[in-house]
């Protein structure tokens, strides 16, 4: 069945006229709200199903929005609530215990919390059957937290729910990093890590199951999971086929089931891991920039969308012109209609020249709109 947004007009100059203004998730210039012919909502659906109508930024653009609520207990550990509860930068600077009772401490200068190293909770997978104590998610006061989110959660913008610790972070919470890549090979810890995982996976299901009842808002799940460093994957791609696919499959299926989408957080040099992020039935991945990010929009962007970046200029000795020019020479070559991408949240970097100007911007979404409609 055709969705109404999908019949949309041709870009009109109208369209061009900012209607309001959002705040920068990484404290920059304000993000313009231009005059959309559909809700970004309605966008970034659109954007899923593979008919894009302008180049949309995904989790913390002007058309889509985080939602990482206090009540999973991994979200105040990771200092990492967005919600209807907190003050981003004031109140959820908190860490504190996750969804298994592993503490996190939040380091300031790192803006983030970590599990300090050296004691690890497990030393060998296979005491995990044993003393991994599993949330009770019945308890939780589910009614309470839907009505605290029901102002965040009222506007037209769409929302990704993140689940903070995936599969191979979680592990590490429980291990440190270097008992958990030994688990994820280690012939007499694996079965024990695989069983884990599927467990993990059968939680995971009932909480978003909770989501999709208390939060219908929600329109897509990511999944947080990193799998590589600067230069390389932690793994081969044979052990995340083995490892991890078939356990997130279980998850991104049932995501499907419920025509929602489901996205992969992965940081790290990881376009080894490009065909297990489609085996493992993600819609959309956003690359960090230590990745050839065209080569993988080459190679990949057809069956899964990736997150894009324009070429880095310099902002301080560009004319208006020649900043509009960038932007088009973007859109020309990842604002295609039969492989449509999105805009990296990347592209706003944390300190440093934004090269996403209003001029850039404005253009941006001219061109878009011509690309995709007409």
């Amino acid at each position: 069945m055709e969705r109404e947004y999908m019949k949309i007009p041709k870009f009109d100059p109208s369209e061009l006229q900012v209607v309001a203004e959002l705040p920068d998730f990484f404290g920059g210039p304000g993000i313009p709200v231009y005059n959309y012919p559909v809700a970004g909502k309605e966008a970034v659906r659109a954007l899923y199903e593979r008919k894009a109508i302008w180049q949309v930024m995904l989790g913390i653009g002007g058309e889509s929005k985080i939602f990482t609520p206090s009540i999973n207990p991994d979200n105040v550990a990771r200092a990492f609530v967005f919600d209807g509860t907190a003050v981003p930068g004031v109140s959820n600077l908190t860490g504190g215990k996750d969804l298994f009772g592993i503490e996190w401490e939040y380091i300031p200068t790192a803006g983030g919390s970590m599990v300090r190293p050296g004691k690890p909770f497990i030393e060998d997978a296979n005491d995990m059957d044993e003393k991994v104590v599993w949330p009770d998610i019945d308890s939780w006061d589910w009614e309470a937290a839907a009505k605290a989110n029901e102002q965040y959660l009222s506007g037209t913008t769409a929302y990704a729910a993140t689940f903070m610790n995936g599969y191979f972070e979680r592990l590490i919470s429980f291990m440190d990093f270097e008992g958990a890549i030994l688990a994820m090979v280690d012939e007499d810890q694996k079965d024990a890590v695989k069983r884990f995982f599927d467990k993990l996976s059968d939680l995971y299901i009932r909480m978003i199951d909770k989501f999709i009842i208390h939060f219908p808002q929600i329109d897509l799940y990511t999944i947080h999971d990193d799998w590589g460093s600067q230069k390389d994957t932690f793994f081969s791609s044979a052990v995340v086929t083995e490892m991890i696919v078939p356990f997130i499959r279980k998850v991104t299926d049932f995501i499907h089931s419920k025509d929602k989408f489901a996205d992969l957080h992965c940081c790290g040099s990881n376009i080894k891991q490009v065909p297990n992020m489609i085996a493992a039935g993600f819609d959309s991945w956003t690359p960090q920039t230590m990745n050839d990010i065209e080569k993988i929009y080459d190679l990949y962007g057809d069956r899964i969308l990736i997150s894009t970046m324009p070429e880095p200029y310099d902002v301080n000795n560009s004319t208006e012109q020649e900043q509009r020019a960038y932007a088009r020479a973007y859109a020309d070559k990842y604002c295609r209609p039969d492989k449509p991408s999105s805009l990296s949240m990347y592209s706003m970097p944390r300190g440093g020249p934004n090269i996403l100007t209003n001029p850039f911007r404005e253009e941006l979404y001219r061109q878009s709109r011509i690309h995709y409609g007409g």
